[in-house]
């Protein structure tokens, strides 16, 4: 169809997650090695406008408000002219990995964001 496969943004607001982690020094690596992960419990998405194979995308990504035990962003995909594809939004918690259960976002995570 030439289109991008409407499962593929899920994906693409991971990506955005990711890079903004790590723009900000942390990884999802460094989180599982002090016992943390963050599994998505949430997930919107709101097409707009088909991206095309070899469409250059660029995701935005936004974060909410200040975490808690949860943390939520915003994303905006666009392709190379500037189009808006898609907006999005997704909730993740913050696991203890040992014991399975939510728990406060780390304080070192809190402190690069400056709230």
């Amino acid at each position: 169809m030439g289109v991008v496969y409407h499962g593929n943004y899920a994906q693409f607001f991971e990506i955005g997650r990711t890079e903004w982690l790590r723009d900000m020094g942390v990884t999802y690596k460094k989180m599982e090695t002090t016992g943390i992960m963050l599994p998505v419990i949430s997930l919107q998405c709101n097409f707009i406008k088909s991206a095309l194979y070899d469409d250059i995308l660029i995701i935005d990504t936004l974060l909410k408000k200040k975490p808690t035990v949860k943390i939520e962003f915003d994303y905006e995909i666009k392709n190379q002219t500037n189009d808006l594809i898609c907006t999005g939004n997704s909730v993740l918690a913050f696991i203890n990995m040992e014991t399975m259960k939510p728990t406060r976002c780390p304080a070192y995570l809190l402190e690069l964001l400056e709230f």
